[in-house]
C-alpha cells in the first residue's frame, strides 16, 4: 500500500506545499524550508514555530488516514484526508522523521523508514523513536524553540536519481520557490503577513497573479458572492496587454507556467491556492474552453470554504476542483464576460473598444468579419471612407482596384498569422506600432481629405471623427496637427 501511495503524483513543490499546510494549521507564523545537496546523503527539512505535538498527537499524525475526511474541520484547517504528511513525504523520500515540541513539553520524535518495513523482527510496521543515527544534528533548531515541529526527508530516492547533480538541486529550489510564492501568495502578502516563509535562508516573496491596482488593467471587478451556496466568492481580472507592461513586469506577470497556462480560474481554500489556471470544465455548446492565446489575460479568483471539499471534488493532491452543477451557470456567465474582455484587450493590444465593438462617431473599420455556415471570412469594407473615396475617383482604374482588393482579401495569410501568433505568443504588430510619424501622417492625411472632400464633413468634424477611430486615437497629437495644416 505504501509503495502504491508513493505514486499518487506529487511533484517536490506540491509535496512541500502540503507539509506547509500542516504548519499553517498548527498556527505557525514562520516556516523555513531547506534543501541540502550532499549527493546520496542529500536531505530536505521543514521547520515551523507552530503549536507542536505531544507524543500521542505525533503518533496519531504519523498514522495513515488518522482523521476521517468526512469529519468537520476548523475553518482554518487546510487538511482533509489525514494523508498529506505521509503521502507527500513518501512520494519524495524513503525516510521520514518528525520531531515536535509543545509549549512547556519535551521534544518527541518518530521516524518512518520504508527500507526497514518487514525487516524489523516482530514488527510488521516499525515506527521508530528518535532520529536515524548520524542525523541528530539536523533537529538542533528545535532545541532553541519553545514550541514547533521539524520534518526531515532523507534517502531522497525520488529526487536524487541517477544523473541528478548540484545544479539540478539549484533548479529544483527555483521551482519550489516559484510554486510556494504562488500557492501561499495571499498569506505572504501585506505589511503584517499571516505567514513568513523562507527557502534556504531567503524569504519567499508572494507572486500576485492579478497585478492588483495596476493602471493598465482592463478589468478588476468587485467581489461577487455566488448564490445558492455559502462562502463562495469570485473576483474577475483582465491583466494589461504586454505592451502596457515593463519588461520586468511582463516576466513576473507570466507566472510559473507562462501566460497561457496561467489563464482561467484560481481556486482558493482559506486563502491557500489549490488550482492555478484552467476553466473548470466550463465552455459553450458542450465543448469545454481550452487555454489559448486569445484569453491569456483572463484570471478569475474563486474562494471556497473548506466545508465544500467534497462538493467541489477536491482531491488528495489539492490539484483539481469541479464546481457543483447548480453553480455552473453563474460561474459561466462571469467567466464569459471576463474572457470577452480579455479577448478584446489581446486583439487591440491593450486599447480596448467598448463592448459593442464600435466607437460612437468613429470612422467605420476597414475590415468586415463575416460568419456563416461555411466559415468565417474577412472582407475589406468598400464603404470605408478612404476606400469609397478612392473608388469614386478611380475612373477606368476602378475595376482593377476592386480586383486588387479582392486579391488581398483572398490571400490574407491566415495560417501564417496563426502560427506566428502561437509561436511568438503575441499578436502581430499592427496599428502603426513602431512606425515613424511621417508614415502615420501619410495615411492620416489621406483619411482627413476623404472625410472633408468626399464625405462633406467640416475639418473640425473630420478631426473629431479621426480622434475617435483606432488606430489614430493613439496619435492624437498628429490628429491635432491636421488642424494647423487646414488653417494654412
Amino acid at each position: 500500500m505504501l509503495e502504491s501511495l508513493r505514486g499518487l503524483g506529487y511533484a517536490t513543490p506540491t509535496a512541500l506545499a502540503d507539509l506547509i499546510d500542516n504548519s499553517i494549521a498548527a498556527n505557525a507564523r514562520d516556516v523555513a524550508v531547506h534543501l541540502e545537496w550532499a549527493g546520496p546523503e542529500s536531505w530536505v527539512r521543514i521547520v515551523d514555530d507552530g503549536d507542536g505535538m505531544d507524543d500521542a498527537a505525533l503518533e496519531a499524525g504519523m498514522r495513515l488516514g488518522a482523521r476521517d475526511p468526512r469529519a468537520e474541520r476548523a475553518a482554518t484547517d487546510l487538511g482533509r484526508f489525514g494523508l498529506g504528511l505521509k503521502t507527500a513525504s513518501f512520494s519524495q523520500a524513503c525516510r521520514l522523521t518528525v520531531a515536535s515540541r509543545k509549549k512547556g513539553g519535551a521534544v518527541v520524535c518518530l521516524r518512518w523508514d520504508l527500507d526497514l518495513i518487514d525487516q524489523e523482527p516482530g514488527a510488521e510496521w516499525p515506527l521508530f523513536e528518535g532520529p536515524a543515527p548520524g542525523s541528530e544534528h539536523l533537529f538542533e533548531p528545535l532545541d532553541q524553540m519553545a514550541h514547533g515541529t521539524v520534518v526531515l526527508w532523507e534517502k531522497l530516492d525520488r529526487i536524487v536519481t541517477d544523473g541528478f547533480a548540484a545544479t539540478d538541486m539549484i533548479e529544483l529550489a527555483d521551482r519550489v520557490e516559484a510554486h510556494l510564492a504562488m500557492t501561499f501568495h495571499r498569506l505572504l502578502d501585506g505589511q503584517l503577513p499571516m505567514l513568513r516563509l523562507a527557502l534556504n535562508g531567503r524569504g519567499v516573496k508572494p507572486w500576485d497573479p492579478y497585478l492588483i491596482g495596476h493602471p493598465g488593467k482592463a478589468l478588476e471587478s468587485p467581489e461577487y458572492r455566488i448564490l445558492h451556496t455559502t462562502g463562495v466568492t469570485v473576483q474577475c481580472h483582465v491583466l494589461p496587454h504586454r505592451d502596457m507592461l515593463k519588461p520586468v513586469e511582463q516576466e513576473v506577470a507570466a507566472g510559473p507556467g507562462g501566460w497561457t497556462q496561467q489563464e482561467g480560474f484560481y481556486v482558493y481554500r482559506n486563502k491557500r491556492l489549490l488550482l492555478a489556471g484552467g476553466w473548470l470544465g466550463l465552455g459553450d455548446g458542450g465543448k469545454p474552453w481550452l487555454r489559448d492565446e486569445a484569453h491569456r489575460l483572463a484570471r478569475i479568483r474563486l474562494d471556497i470554504p473548506n466545508s465544500a471539499d467534497a462538493e467541489w471534488k477536491i482531491n488528495v493532491l489539492k490539484s483539481t476542483a469541479s464546481p457543483p452543477v447548480r453553480l455552473r451557470s453563474q460561474l459561466h456567465r462571469l467567466a464569459k464576460e471576463t474572457r470577452d474582455t480579455a479577448r478584446r484587450v489581446f486583439a487591440h493590444r491593450g486599447h480596448v473598444t467598448p463592448a459593442s465593438g464600435a466607437r460612437p462617431n468613429a470612422v467605420a473599420e476597414a475590415w468586415q468579419v463575416r460568419r456563416s455556415a461555411q466559415g468565417t471570412s474577412y472582407r475589406i469594407a468598400l464603404d470605408h471612407d478612404l476606400v469609397a473615396s478612392i473608388l469614386d475617383r478611380a475612373g477606368p482604374l476602378k475595376p482593377d482596384i476592386r480586383a486588387l482588393l479582392r486579391l488581398i482579401e483572398e490571400t490574407v495569410p491566415v495560417q501564417r498569422i496563426w502560427l506566428d501568433t502561437a509561436e511568438d505568443r503575441e499578436t502581430p504588430r499592427t496599428g502603426f506600432t513602431g512606425a515613424a510619424e511621417n508614415e502615420v501622417m501619410e495615411t492620416l492625411s489621406s483619411m482627413f481629405e476623404a472625410l472633408v472632400k468626399f464625405r462633406g464633413l467640416s475639418p473640425t468634424e473630420a478631426r473629431e471623427r479621426l480622434g475617435r477611430t483606432p488606430p489614430f486615437d493613439r496619435h492624437l497629437d498628429l490628429v491635432a496637427a491636421l488642424e494647423a495644416k487646414d488653417a494654412q
